[in-house]
């Protein structure tokens, strides 16, 4: 990965694209630490601790604390990824925006310009609840009179504006820098927590000392253990695929013969990366976002229920597990169709060997797709619980550890990976070297 930096950093224009890059993630990362108007930051930060790990902290960790601070992106890319997810799921379900997906880059555009507008609605939708939650948590300076209306309409203006501009700022790295732009402004915000984690664990090595705490000697190390062993399985899993051979036959076109070679249809473990996970965190948040609205009664079932949705919760595990396997399946479904690939192998000529042509073909893709699909959803949901298990064993707060693993690591493989696509359209051999 390195060696890759290394060599795309000496082509000039790919040295351009990643400096613009840093630049775009500076310039995320100053609107962070600007506070918005009329909030308590103090009150804040200790209602991200008071919500027990539901929403304020999965969105907290996703936009790299300035949920906390109440910045100008405290809505993050959610809202974002919220109308992705509403989008893509209509494609499946609406022919004409399933058409639309399939006229190429102008379908594209089209699409995107309807997300965008989904987004901003998501925004002022997201921007409201956040006022009221931060008003029930008594982090609004005023909330009666024409002061109170005024503020009201600043906070959630702000956090919309906010939310928008992150949207701007991914579309710009994805025209003039490197990699997706969305994901590279996720990595950041996730990146960006990493001290206070580092330190929160130092504090309780430091804890460690005291009587009655000596078991954090043991769990501190075999956490930063863990957490090696964790990446070194998602780059391995990252870059495993089944080949699936493939045959051609020869043909003669006037005096020259084609085809006769033999070929294969990489088919990859984890196929749809990060996004299950994002999307089921996302979807999963839900509750919590109700809960901070509603403000329900702590003695009564309502609050019963939404309390099942904490991260330390067992069915909060058993759902998250559910809906990664569910959202990989969706996410393969729709990049890979079996029936396509079938008629395009035979329309060149190709064949599996001891396939036949046509639905028998179809079908054995799909079972290779399927199983292989299995096994990566299983693997990204294994990461996600680990730590929440251990957590829970170790009474300590590393729930969204797995969460934050699975981003960081997938995002930066997805940017070394768009790199070297650019340095070999280039024609540049350093980095195989």
């Amino acid at each position: 990965m390195l060696e890759t930096l290394r060599n795309a950093w000496r082509l000039q224009d790919l040295r351009k694209k990643m400096i613009y890059t840093l630049m775009i993630i500076m310039v995320f990362r100053i609107g962070a630490a600007i506070p918005v108007p009329f909030l308590l930051p103090e009150a804040l930060a200790e209602s991200a601790i008071m919500a027990g790990g539901t929403l304020l902290s999965y969105f907290d960790m996703l936009t790299g604390g300035a949920l906390a601070q109440g910045s100008l992106f405290a809505l993050g890319i959610s809202p974002y990824i919220t109308a992705s997810i509403i989008m893509q799921l209509l494609q499946v379900a609406i022919p004409a925006l399933e058409r639309l997906a399939k006229e190429g880059e102008a379908g594209r555009k089209k699409i995107a310009k309807i997300t965008r507008y989904a987004t901003l609605v998501l925004s002022f939708m997201m921007a409201s609840a956040f006022y009221v939650m931060n008003r029930n948590f008594n982090a609004v300076m005023y909330t009666q009179g024409f002061a109170g209306w005024f503020s009201m309409a600043v906070i959630i203006m702000s956090f919309a504006a906010g939310a928008m501009l992150i949207v701007w700022l991914g579309e710009a790295i994805d025209k003039r820098g490197v990699g997706n732009g969305i994901s590279i402004i996720l990595f950041a915000g996730i990146i960006s927590g990493a001290p206070s984690a580092l330190m929160m664990l130092g504090r309780f090595l430091m804890l460690a000392g005291n009587p009655g705490y000596e078991r954090y000697y043991f769990f501190v190390p075999l956490i930063v253990i863990i957490f090696f062993v964790l990446i070194g399985a998602i780059v391995l899993m990252s870059n495993s695929e089944r080949r699936i051979p493939v045959q051609y036959a020869k043909r003669v076109v006037g005096r020259k013969m084609y085809g006769g070679q033999s070929s294969f249809i990489p088919v990859k473990v984890m196929m749809s990366g990060v996004m299950p996970i994002i999307f089921a965190g996302a979807l999963l948040s839900l509750p919590g976002m109700i809960r901070g609205f509603v403000n329900p009664d702590p003695e009564g079932w309502g609050h019963r229920i939404l309390s099942w949705f904490d991260y330390t919760h067992a069915v909060y595990a058993v759902l998250y597990l559910v809906l990664i396997i569910a959202f990989n399946y969706f996410y393969v479904s729709i990049q890979y169709n079996p029936i396509q690939m079938a008629n395009d192998l035979r329309k060149n000529n190709g064949a599996i060997p001891g396939i036949r042509p046509g639905k028998p073909t179809s079908d054995f893709i799909a079972r290779v797709i399927g199983k292989i699909t299995l096994v990566g959803a299983l693997f990204i949901a294994m990461i996600a619980i680990v730590p929440i298990i251990i957590g829970a064993v170790m009474h300590l707060p590393i729930a969204l550890g797995g969460t934050s693993i699975i981003i960081v690591v997938g995002v930066a493989l997805d940017t070394v990976r768009s790199l070297e696509s650019q340095m070999m359209m280039r024609h540049y051999k350093g980095f195989l070297e």
